[in-house]
């Protein structure tokens, strides 16, 4: 006998897979986070290039997780995919140019024929380490404060500005989650140096730069979450299909979905407990509780931007032309056929969580570098 899937039901577990990447996505921008301090928290050549072994070993997840994200994003909700990749492009373009410079940038630092000498490259794993999630941040805030864009009756999608998605770094709670990001990676980075680098003198520096990089991300966390729970939402009426404006329709969702708000508090604790035990402790595995935390807080915001009846994708020129998983997905037959496909999903998580641990096997040491095996 077939299984008789609901289309309601599809759509509902491919936001959760969406959330699921993303979540994952923000983690392991630990990389970009550890590429930023390669100039302020290395004091010698060697330390620099400690740092930027560990990420090394580690940035081609980041890249292709971001791949998945898009991918994914695709098949199951292409009208989003339509009308954000192709209309908010400059934020795109820059967000992917950061990520070919990062990729180029760790295949030629160390090779023989560098011409342009190891600093440019290295001011190129800064602006990954910095542009990127910043503007991952900010791209992710328009899914609650929403875009410029607009749809016609064929659902064809217009962008209504000339900046196409650089106009949302003038949105100050776009730009606060930009900023929760980006620290946000910064503070992952700096636990998973203490974690993977057997140096004395640069986990005491990272221990320190903990504190420091700690104030901006409560700050922008604070902020935006702050003004979310205050805030105006994008509330669809599930009968009609028609999107109007709610008072606090989030704080509205947490509420309306306590495990949601479980998560979400959990892991917000979880990630305040690792920063204690990181700045606090000698101990090398806060990482791993930062890495829970963030998981679930990533999780539980998109949660909240796409179930319960909410526009994930809110158009503020027109707002009935707003996305929602309902209105953007694919049809019934691919939903199906790619949840059946998403069953190899453990298996690839365990083959990676294998890979991972082989990598990490041994931490990252100054006579490591030094020696004759792969460097960056």
């Amino acid at each position: 006998m077939q299984l008789a899937i609901s289309h309601v039901f599809l759509q509902n577990y491919w936001w959760l897979i969406i959330s699921l990447t993303a979540a994952m996505l923000v983690l392991l921008m630990f990389v970009q986070g550890g590429q930023s301090f390669i100039f302020t928290l290395a004091k010698t050549e060697k330390q620099k290039t400690m740092i930027i072994n560990t990420m090394g070993r580690k940035w081609e997840s980041t890249f292709t997780t971001l791949v998945v994200f898009g991918g994914a994003f695709f098949a199951s909700f292409p009208l989003f995919y339509a009308v954000s990749f192709g209309g908010a492009y400059w934020v795109w373009m820059l967000i992917l140019f950061s990520f070919v410079i990062q990729a180029i940038a760790f295949e030629y630092r160390s090779k023989p024929s560098n011409v342009l000498g190891k600093k440019t490259f290295d001011v190129f794993l800064l602006i990954n380490g910095t542009l990127s999630p910043l503007l991952i941040g900010i791209a992710l805030a328009t899914f609650f404060t929403g875009a410029n864009f607009s749809l016609n009756e064929l659902n064809m999608g217009k962008w209504d500005t000339p900046w196409h998605g650089l106009e949302a770094v003038l949105n100050v709670r776009n730009i606060s989650l930009g900023v929760t990001v980006l620290f946000l990676t910064r503070l992952l980075g700096l636990l998973y140096i203490i974690n993977t680098i057997d140096d004395d003198k640069l986990l005491e520096a990272a221990r320190k730069k903990l504190a420091t990089n700690f104030f901006f991300f409560i700050a922008g966390f604070l902020y935006f979450v702050i003004s979310l729970l205050l805030s105006e939402g994008f509330a669809v009426d599930p009968e009609s299909g028609n999107i109007f404006m709610e008072k606090r329709k989030y704080l509205h969702n947490f509420l309306d979905m306590p495990l949601v708000l479980f998560m979400f508090l959990a892991g917000t604790v979880l990630i305040l407990f690792a920063l204690y035990r990181g700045v606090y402790s000698s101990k090398t595995d806060p990482v791993w509780f930062s890495a829970a935390g963030t998981l679930l807080v990533v999780l539980s915001l998109f949660m909240v931007a796409g179930y319960n009846n909410t526009a994930f994708y809110p158009s503020v020129t027109d707002l009935q032309s707003s996305l929602t998983i309902r209105n953007a997905s694919s049809s019934h037959f691919t939903l199906k056929v790619m949840f059946y496909v998403s069953f190899l999903i453990p298996v690839v998580l365990a083959y990676t969580w294998h890979a991972w641990k082989a990598i990490n096997r041994f931490r990252v040491s100054e006579e490591e570098v030094s020696g004759e095996g792969h460097s960056y």
